[in-house]
C-alpha cells in the first residue's frame, strides 16, 4: 500500500488545530492585559547554614538583566552560572495579565558530568494547557545550554509555589523551588469597593493590598510575609556535591528553613553571603536573599502567605500571642460562591509538602513587643547540632 505523504501531514496540521483549540478556550483576554517577562537560569551554587556549614544546591537565578529580549539573545545568559538562589527569586504577579518566563539550563560547575534537564512547574496553578505545565511526561524539558519559554494566563490569584519537576524528588531537595503570588486585581482597580470595617477602600489609611477579590476587604492587609518551608539533608546534598549514590531511603532532614534561612538568620534583613570562593574560582556572593521578618504596629493587619515545599516533612506553625485568621487554602479562598464565610480562627496550622495557607494576624490591642513564628516540632527549631535555631522568625510589633 502506498502511503500519500501529503495527506497525513494535512491530517497532522488538522490534528494540531484541534488540539489546541480546548486550551485556546480557557485563555481569557481582557482590556488591560499586560505583558510581563523573567529569565531564569538553572545551574548550581552554595548556601551557608546559621551553624556556618556550607551546602551545595541546584537551583534557578533570576538572569533577565543578562539578556534581551527584543532579539531573544540569550549569549550573556552564562553570567548566571554557578549563582544559584535559595529558594528561586520570588514570582510575584498579578491576576488578568499574561507572564512570559523563560528558562536556560546553564550547566553546574561542581557537577560538569551531569547533563539533566530541567522544567519550572507552577504547583497548583490551573493551567490551559499542559505543554506549559512543566511535569515532563506532559511536556518538554530544558536540556543543557537550550532556552524555553512557558506562558501563563494569570486567571486565578492565590498563592503558589514553583520549583523543577524533572527527577523532581532530587532537584526539589537540592534547591530547585520558590514562592509564586499571583495578586487580585481588587490590589489596583478598587472602583466601587466598599469596606464593611469601615476603613477607606483608596487613599490614606487604605489596605495595602488584599489576598483576594473580596469584595468587602475582609483579606486586607497593611503588612505581608511571603515565606516557603523547606528543609536539607546535608549528607544528601554532599553525596550529590561528589558524585556519589543518592541514599532516598536514608533520607534525613537536619536543616529547617524558612525562606532558605534557619533562625536567627530568618531575622536578618541583610545579605547572606555564601563560601563558594573555597570550592570554585569566583567570589562569594548572596544566595539566601529573602528574610522572614514581620515589622508591624499596633493595630495593623499582616498577611502570611506560607508555603511547603519539603519533599519528607509536615510541619505546624504556631503564633504565639496573637490571633490569626486563615482565609485561603491550597490558593483557594475560603468563601462559598453563595458567599457563605468558611474562614476560621486558629492559633498554628498545619501544613504538608505542596500545600499552601494563608492567613491573617490581627495586631489590635497587642501588647508591643516580640512575638515568634515558628514551628511546633521541636526537631524543626534546629541547624544539625545547633539548638534555638531552624524555622522560626519574629514578628515585631511597634506602638
Amino acid at each position: 500500500m502506498k502511503i500519500d505523504f501529503r495527506k497525513v501531514s494535512a491530517y497532522l496540521v488538522v490534528l494540531l488545530f484541534i488540539s489546541a483549540v480546548p486550551a485556546l478556550c480557557f485563555v481569557q483576554y481582557g482590556t488591560g492585559t499586560k505583558d510581563t517577562r523573567d529569565h531564569f537560569g538553572a545551574t548550581d551554587g552554595f548556601i551557608k547554614m546559621p551553624d556556618g556549614r556550607d551546602i551545595y544546591v541546584f537551583g534557578f537565578t533570576n538572569i533577565s538583566s543578562h539578556v534581551h529580549f527584543n532579539n531573544h539573545s540569550t549569549s550573556n545568559a552564562i553570567l548566571g552560572k554557578t549563582h544559584a538562589d535559595f529558594p528561586a527569586p520570588t514570582l510575584d504577579m498579578m491576576e488578568g495579565n499574561h507572564h512570559y518566563l523563560s528558562l536556560s539550563t546553564l550547566g553546574m560547575a561542581m557537577r560538569p558530568d551531569l547533563f539533566d534537564p530541567h522544567t519550572v512547574h507552577f504547583h497548583g496553578f490551573p493551567q490551559a494547557t499542559a505543554f506549559y505545565d512543566g511535569e515532563p511526561m506532559s511536556t518538554i524539558a530544558v536540556n543543557q545550554g537550550s532556552d524555553f519559554t512557558y506562558f501563563y494566563q494569570l486567571n486565578d490569584p492565590g498563592t503558589y509555589m514553583y520549583h523543577c519537576h524533572n527527577e523532581a524528588t532530587e532537584h526539589m531537595e537540592m534547591g530547585m523551588l520558590g514562592n509564586l503570588v499571583v495578586r487580585p486585581q481588587q490590589d489596583v482597580n478598587r472602583t466601587g469597593l466598599t469596606c464593611t470595617d469601615g476603613r477607606p477602600a483608596t487613599g490614606p489609611g487604605s489596605y495595602k493590598g488584599f489576598d483576594y477579590d473580596d469584595g468587602d476587604c475582609s483579606t486586607g492587609y497593611d503588612q505581608e510575609l511571603i515565606v516557603q518551608f523547606a528543609d536539607i539533608d546535608p549528607k544528601f546534598h554532599d553525596a550529590d556535591s561528589f558524585a556519589q549514590p543518592l541514599d532516598f531511603a536514608g533520607f534525613e532532614a537536619r536543616y529547617f528553613m524558612l525562606n532558605g534561612r534557619g533562625y536567627p538568620d530568618t531575622v536578618d534583613n541583610g545579605v547572606i553571603l555564601n563560601s563558594v570562593d573555597q570550592y570554585l574560582d569566583q567570589a562569594p556572593y548572596p544566595a539566601q536573599k529573602i528574610p522572614s521578618l514581620i515589622t508591624a504596629t499596633v493595630g495593623q493587619k499582616i498577611l502570611v502567605r506560607l508555603s511547603n515545599l519539603s519533599i519528607q516533612e509536615f510541619c505546624t506553625i504556631e503564633v504565639l500571642g496573637l490571633p490569626m485568621r486563615v482565609v485561603a487554602r491550597d490558593a483557594k479562598f475560603l468563601r462559598r460562591p453563595n458567599g457563605r464565610d468558611l474562614s476560621y480562627a486558629a492559633n498554628s496550622v498545619f501544613i504538608g509538602g505542596g500545600e499552601s495557607i494563608d492567613f491573617i494576624i490581627d495586631t489590635t490591642g497587642a501588647a508591643p513587643g516580640t512575638y515568634y513564628m515558628y514551628s511546633r516540632n521541636l526537631e524543626q527549631l534546629s541547624a544539625d547540632q545547633m539548638d534555638r535555631s531552624g524555622a522560626m522568625t519574629e514578628i515585631r510589633i511597634n506602638p
